[in-house]
């Protein structure tokens, strides 16, 4: 059984070149339309705190940009639609300038720790505040309260398609927050080790 995604992304050249191999489909993909998001992958992107989106330009080139906010920035709208703030950035507007003439997207989501990437393809909406000001609004909200940097616009995107990558070549890394997590508890055993040391110290003659 193929997928929305193999549809969309397995040419001619790569099945053929993918014959015989582990990625081998078979017979031509079919398109049986969008693929469900599951709980799985709604997690996957409402709990990531960056991700790469590319457009694609006028040119027919793709155009990557780095997006990041903190955990919860990405909202589920309800069935296959997600959406987040779109933050000021260097003012260049290549990607919003894309989206008004091609409204496809793709996204790479990788859980480094986890060692775990999501590929999924879209169609996105940008959404002036003054067109949808809740809308805005809402998605200034994260877990932890709300956003603390500026945005100027929503985008929203119906999911069409996703895949789940290959861990392989995905080397972890961890942020300066999970690295303290993991190292708090031995630095709080040092920390009591050390004062029963100085308790001892203290004790003798």
């Amino acid at each position: 059984m193929t997928t929305r995604y193999q549809h969309l992304t397995y040419s001619h050249a790569a099945q053929i070149l993918a014959r015989g191999t582990a990625a081998d489909v078979g017979a031509p993909p079919t398109d049986d339309g969008p693929q469900e998001l599951s709980d799985r992958e709604l997690r996957m992107l409402t709990e990531a705190f960056q991700f790469q989106m590319a457009t694609v330009t006028p040119q027919g080139w793709p155009y990557l940009q780095y997006r990041s906010g903190p955990p919860g920035f990405v909202h589920h709208l309800g069935g296959n639609t997600v959406a987040f703030a779109d933050l000021t950035g260097n003012r260049q507007y290549v990607s919003v300038g894309n989206l008004s003439e091609d409204p496809r997207v793709a996204l790479f989501v990788a859980d480094y720790p986890r060692r775990r990437r999501l590929k999924v393809f879209g169609r996105a909406v940008v959404v002036e505040p003054d067109a949808d000001p809740e809308l805005f609004e809402w998605l200034h909200t994260v877990r932890d309260g709300r956003l603390s940097t500026r945005a100027e616009r929503s985008i929203v995107i119906e999911v069409e398609a996703f895949d789940w990558n290959c861990s392989r070549a995905l080397v972890p890394q961890y942020t300066a927050e999970q690295v303290r997590e993991r190292v708090q508890p031995y630095i709080d055993e040092i920390t009591s080790l050390q004062q029963q040391i100085d308790e001892l110290k203290a004790q003798l003659p």
